[in-house]
């Protein structure tokens, strides 16, 4: 634990007062029975509440929507895992020898979780000013660069509003193709906005992904013509 405590003091200046605490949001369940389950249960708690006040203060005139659309681009499992990564936390987890062996020190879910826990042990050695302090040092970058709400909506949505703003027809989705095993399906989708004589296709691992690709085709191609 030595190792580890002068990575957190260094990177995050935080010492534990209860080293046990480190040691046990640093353990994934693959190592041993006591692991950083439980305590990434309460840092993914403490982690909303600190996050969504930065984001309500940071944003006075965002709705409800966009502010829960803001607070989970910063704590989503993918951006929980950049951080990890960035901050080197993968190094000091305590894997079982599968983990170890399949580079589960890399793996996202892994070192979400493992962020989450390390949050939450914060919060029981030193309290929620201590977690509140070490949370926002972790996101100090993210905090500064957080998109705008617009640009946190997903492309269909984005291009049916950008379509009734104009008072044009909403866009058509047509399945154009499947392809594949049934455990590894692709789906390409047209999605087509008559009155502007534009098809647009997207293809992915779901339905759903296709069309949201096809949308953002269609919205990169309104652009160009609009700008």
């Amino acid at each position: 634990m030595d190792k580890a405590e002068r990575w957190l003091e260094e990177t995050l200046q935080y010492r534990f007062n209860d080293v046990a605490l480190l040691q046990l949001a640093l353990t994934h369940r693959s190592a041993r029975k006591q692991n950083n389950e439980r305590l990434e249960f309460l840092g993914d708690a403490v982690l909303d509440v600190v996050v969504s006040e930065v984001v309500y203060l940071a944003r006075p005139g965002a709705s409800e929507g966009d502010l829960s659309k803001l607070r989970a681009s910063l704590v989503k499992t993918g951006s929980l895992a950049r951080l990890a990564l960035d901050l080197g936390l993968g190094d000091y987890l305590i894997l079982g020898s599968g983990e170890q062996k399949s580079g589960g020190h890399r793996r996202e879910s892994i070192l979400a979780d493992g962020m989450e826990a390390l949050f939450g042990a914060v919060f029981l050695d030193g309290g929620i000013e201590a977690a509140t302090t070490l949370i926002n040092r972790v996101f100090q970058d993210r905090y500064e660069t957080l998109p705008d709400e617009k640009d946190l909506r997903d492309s269909k949505t984005r291009l049916q509003e950008w379509l009734q703003a104009r008072k044009m027809s909403l866009p058509e989705y047509d399945l154009v193709a499947e392809t594949g095993k049934d455990h590894r399906k692709m789906f390409s989708v047209a999605c087509t906005v008559t009155e502007v004589s534009l098809v647009t296709e997207g293809t992915s691992t779901t339905r759903r992904k296709a069309e949201q690709k096809a949308a953002r085709a269609m919205l990169e191609i309104l652009a160009e013509k609009n700008a």
